[in-house]
């Protein structure tokens, strides 16, 4: 485990309060790294940036570009507008599709109401859609291993609807079924527990012997580079605070594996003052990360929280490094107003 010393900034009021300022047992916070934002959700992130900085207010957006609360409030500050549907975006606007992605028949609904589009889809995700489709078109059962109801699944879901299955977990495999099981293979939700994917594969191998699994891991590289992380500290952690929103898969997989990895107690947050001082009682340890949607100064806020209560030296558990970036969508580089005043016949 690669560990480096780092001390928070913490701010001018804060001071040791309790046991540490008593002279207790030292006290320590293990910051995991890799957390936070990965690629596709910064692409994502400041593709609404740009839209808003090129065309102005309103720039509408299809579900929540991202799982964060604190991102979705920071946005619609700045001028974009969050939609359940697409028929909810006036004709001929702009509106921008979340990094979850969507199915083949919400880019047909965007026509239909002359909006022109920015795709935001995180590239990883693209990359699962696609493979969906070279498989229904050799005409495999999928078995998409995944969240009913999760935007990502549903989006890949209607790529290939008649081909797809849901498998959402272990205790579903027994329900399932397939047409021919020497054509059948298991794509996967990439925000999953990487164990949690692993169980089920394990489960649909027993029963279809001949399962093809796809060309490459569908489980994304920042997924599975902040689980890695918690799991080196989470032995080490009397209690593990991942920052991030209840509706984000990849969030509440970190709690899950941080307790599976040996923490006595994990807890999920949005910002510092949902943090419960009673959680510290009898904690000498506390590790921190985030979800894959979180921006670092709500990890900072929980940081300086901490270390009012006596929690003030920082070391970094360092799993991975990442240096993937994606480039920003290609709708981005054209006059997106003009399309739109085109396709509305404004």
């Amino acid at each position: 485990m690669d560990r480096m010393t780092a001390t928070p900034s913490p701010s001018p009021a804060a001071a040791p309060t309790g046991d540490a300022a008593r002279g207790g047992a030292a006290r320590r916070v293990l910051l995991a790294a890799p957390r936070g934002y990965c690629a596709g959700v910064d692409r994502a992130v400041i593709a609404v940036e740009k839209a808003l900085e090129q065309y102005g207010a309103p720039v509408y957006v299809r579900k929540e570009i991202v799982h964060n609360k604190y991102v979705v409030q920071t946005l619609e500050k700045k001028g974009a507008v969050f939609v359940d549907e697409t028929q909810e975006v006036p004709e001929g606007s702009i509106v921008v599709f979340s990094a979850h992605g969507v199915a083949p028949v919400v880019h047909d609904e965007a026509a239909q109401r002359s909006l022109a589009t920015i795709d935001a889809t995180c590239p990883l995700v693209t990359k699962v859609h696609k493979e969906a489709v070279r498989f229904a078109n050799d005409d495999y059962d999928i078995l998409l291993i995944g969240h009913e109801g999760h935007e990502e699944v549903v989006g890949t879901s209607g790529e290939a609807p008649d081909n797809i299955t849901l498998v959402d977990g272990p205790e579903d495999v027994a329900n399932v079924t397939v047409r021919d099981e020497s054509k059948v293979v298991w794509l996967s939700q990439t925000t999953l527990s990487v164990d949690e994917t692993m169980e089920t594969v394990d489960a649909l191998k027993e029963k279809f012997p001949q399962l093809i699994s796809p060309p490459s891991d569908d489980i994304c590289y920042a997924t599975q580079n902040r689980q890695t992380a918690v799991k080196q500290m989470g032995a080490d952690a009397d209690l593990v605070i991942v920052v991030g929103s209840k509706n984000s898969s990849n969030s509440v997989r970190l709690v899950e594996v941080a307790l599976g990895a040996g923490a006595r107690a994990s807890h999920l947050v949005d910002f510092a003052d949902e943090l419960d001082e009673s959680w510290l009682e009898g904690v000498t340890t506390v590790g921190v990360t985030s979800g894959a949607s979180v921006p670092e100064i709500l990890v900072d806020g929980v940081l300086e929280w901490l270390a009012a209560r006596g929690f003030g030296d920082v070391e970094i558990v360092k799993a991975a490094e990442e240096s993937i970036t994606f480039s920003l969508p290609k709708e981005l580089r054209r006059d997106l107003r003009a399309e739109a005043a085109d396709l509305s016949g404004k």
